[in-house]
């Protein structure tokens, strides 16, 4: 959940005088900020600076007046300001609101807004191109190209890429024309402003329901107020439209904008959307984003010039001018959840920086949460519905099939039932997609000599056949190695077996079955850049396969207008363990997954393939009662004081020895004083689910507690006294999402 926060006001930032006490916090580990006497010439607070640490030189920001509780004559000074706009006291506000509620060290939290190269640098140069006087004693065609490209966009300077791909000819041809004076080649800072967006360019039609929820989303924005609404739209209803107008509002108002998308593979269409909503691309932020882009985004979104971002859930610490409106889309997605290094949940901390910004937040889905359910079923959060399908497009019906009742080979997947409703869809001239959870091959392979099973030497896991590959891959660690010939445990050769199913097989499954179809696989770990899966996505959807094999990544706001049958291979894999969330997001993938299917005129058909048709959640899916699903997962977790009712945090133990981890999970299970005064339990230490991960055991605690209470400072209480010896590590994780 969310953490609570009052309204803020952050008062002027603070000037201190050459030779004041100030505090500096860098990203070094040390916990807190340190002691520094100002440069010549002062600093505001905020400022990044460059510091002496030992014999080092490291970079930091001014976080406040310094402590003095350190000897007087040993403090040193500043060494320089950087030239880079300072960090806003509302950023710092954040920073520490969000490392109190995740129990991160300051300087951990630091480094997640402050990951941009050489902010203290100058300006870097690049050399652009633009119309020069007169023409070239030689006229090509090619030639001609460059020249009335280069007038079209009027005084502007382009790259020698861009202006090259703009005309159509290779860069040698605007070198050739750089010597003749057509073309003048000039240099011009890297950090340049991002193009205007223009909120008052006519966006797309809109129907009843959406012209309603835009309205309330422009009212919200208009107030200069802060709030969260959820916008939940069935799949293909159009909230990307709706919230876009709330981005419009946002900029008319002066204000940046943030939208932040679950997938890197999302960006390509949806920038397209903005372009021609807004006339202008928007600035990104994402793994995919050059070093130097990424430095020249960091500086224009502090110096609000960049007016509106498209980024995955790390462009929440970039450090805004003004940001008015926060867009968490596809808010229930888990890839918001960052499991490693910090902690956190990018949409809850969206919800923390708006409230202390006076900022609106859209968090936007067609299968919600729980927590952001309970939270507008609580009136904490505004709540928007979208109820039909944009356009001509009608929901896919949804049915499923008993798996007990056909008859398949033991190495076969896709039932008779199945394949009929694909070839028929083929036979139309439309797409299906047949989706599976498991990425590559098999999931294990096993040695019919021996039984053993080929594990990871790191971890106690499983290595999963990746045939493309060639090779044998650990999902926990990332080990890889070369698909044996003989089994390493009793060396025997040709007994290999891939027992189950990943997409890499149905693909070879699907070949086999429709011999004509042209099959796509769309997994993450086939690409090797987010540019190559774009490309990808972009061809399917303009009609280049037939048959999709697909992993979760494609539930994620795709549109495939071609695609009419969903059918889902094992919907009852998700159902399996005791993950607290294990039915929710079944039921979310499905309805996600099922959501592909039926765009513009088609009518689409999900098919979910499952040996319990009878179970709860495969019949809230069939049903499509929602509500209903949602108010009886409520009362259960209601009921047993889980989730959005109540407190969970993690506590993960790890090292190179399984006994000293265990020893240290039992001391502190024993010594849990601090929380059984704020009503909290312990349970375990039991081993994680996964106990090994690349070479490291791994033991896990449970907390559990009231809503309501002051967990945070009872779990910082009761883990103070420990002292990790050797390699030991301890995590808090607040609000686990995840349990392995």
């Amino acid at each position: 959940m969310p953490p609570e926060t009052p309204d803020i006001i952050p008062e002027p930032p603070a000037f201190y005088d050459e030779g004041a006490l100030v505090g500096v916090l860098t990203t070094q580990p040390l916990g807190k900020p340190l002691d520094y006497r100002a440069p010549e010439g002062g600093a505001w607070a905020g400022a990044f600076v460059e510091v002496p640490l030992g014999p080092r030189k490291v970079a930091g920001v001014v976080w406040g007046a310094g402590q003095g509780d350190y000897d007087m004559s040993k403090v040193r000074s500043v060494i320089r300001v950087l030239d880079a706009p300072p960090m806003r006291d509302e950023l710092r506000i954040f920073i520490e609101k969000a490392a109190a509620y995740t129990l991160t060290p300051l300087p951990a939290m630091l480094r997640l807004a402050t990951r941009a190269p050489g902010l203290g640098d100058p300006p870097s140069m690049r050399k652009v191109y633009r119309r020069g006087e007169g023409e070239p004693e030689r006229m090509t065609d090619a030639r001609a190209r460059v020249l009335d490209a280069a007038e079209e966009i009027g005084g502007l300077a382009l790259t020698l890429k861009e202006l090259a791909d703009a005309a159509g000819v290779t860069p040698q041809v605007v070198k050739g024309l750089v010597k003749t004076g057509a073309i003048l080649e000039e240099e011009s800072p890297r950090d340049t402003p991002f193009p205007r967006l223009d909120p008052d360019l006519p966006g797309k039609p809109l129907t009843d329901d959406q012209a309603r929820a835009t309205e309330t989303l422009r009212a919200g924005q208009r107030s200069g107020r802060y709030g969260t609404t959820l916008l939940k739209g069935v799949t293909g209803s159009g909230k990307t439209e709706v919230y876009l107008e709330a981005v419009a509002e946002c900029l008319r108002q002066g204000r940046q904008a943030l939208v932040l998308l679950p997938e890197i593979a999302l960006t390509a269409e949806f920038l397209t959307r903005v372009e021609a909503r807004f006339g202008a691309k928007p600035a990104e932020w994402h793994s995919g984003v050059t070093m130097t882009e990424r430095r020249r985004v960091w500086r224009m979104a502090a110096e609000g010039r960049a007016q509106m971002m498209i980024g995955a859930r790390s462009a929440l610490f970039l450090p805004f001018q003004d940001l008015g409106l926060v867009v968490v889309d596809e808010e229930h997605d888990t890839s918001y959840k960052q499991e490693d290094g910090v902690l956190y949940n990018a949409r809850d901390m969206a919800v923390l920086r708006a409230s202390i910004l006076d900022a609106r937040v859209v968090l936007a889905s067609a299968t919600p949460s729980l927590e952001s359910w309970a939270n507008a079923d609580a009136g904490k959060y505004e709540r928007l519905d979208l109820t039909s399908r944009f356009g001509p497009a009608i929901l896919p019906e949804m049915r499923t099939i008993d798996m007990r009742d056909q008859d398949l080979p033991s190495n076969r997947w896709v039932s008779p039932a199945l394949a009929r409703a694909v070839r028929d869809r083929l036979a139309k001239g439309e797409q299906a997609m047949l989706f599976l959870n498991r990425r590559g091959y098999a999931p294990v392979t096993l040695c019919r000599a021996c039984g053993q099973q080929i594990a990871c030497e790191h971890c106690d896991a499983r290595m999963v056949e990746h045939r493309f590959l060639k090779r044998l891959v650990c999902h926990q660690c990332g080990e890889s190695r070369p698909i044996p010939t003989a089994c390493p445990s009793c060396e025997v050769e040709g007994k290999l077996a891939a027992v189950g199913p990943g997409v890499e097989r149905m693909a070879e499954e699907a070949a086999a079955l429709f011999p004509d179809a042209r099959v796509a696989v769309l997994s993450s770990d086939l690409f090797g850049t987010a540019r190559e899966l774009k490309a990808q996505i972009e061809a399917i959807a303009a009609g280049a396969a037939d048959i999709i094999i697909g992993t979760q990544l494609v539930a994620k706001g795709h549109n495939f207008p071609l695609l009419t049958l969903v059918g889902v291979i094992d919907a009852d894999l998700g159902l399996q363990g005791s993950d607290l969330r294990a039915a929710e997001r079944t039921f979310q993938l499905m309805r996600q997954v099922a959501g592909r299917a039926g765009r513009a005129e088609r009518p689409g058909l999900a098919l979910l393939q499952t040996f319990q048709p009878e179970h709860p959640v495969i019949r809230a899916i069939l049903g499509g009662d929602e509500e209903a699903f949602w108010r009886a997962e409520a009362a259960e977790r209601r009921a047993t004081g889980m989730p959005p009712y109540g407190r969970l945090a993690g506590i993960i133990l790890s090292g190179p020895e399984a006994g000293p981890v265990f020893d240290l999970g039992m001391a502190l299970a024993r010594n849990d004083a601090p929380l059984r005064r704020v009503g909290a339990q312990v349970f375990g230490p039991a081993p994680a689910p996964i106990a090994r991960v690349r070479g490291r055991h791994r033991v896990r605690l449970l907390v559990k507690a009231p809503k309501g209470v002051a967990l945070q400072s009872a779990l910082a209480e009761w883990v103070a006294p420990v002292r990790l010896k050797g390699d030991l590590r301890l995590a808090i994780d607040i609000d686990p999402q995840s349990f392995f």
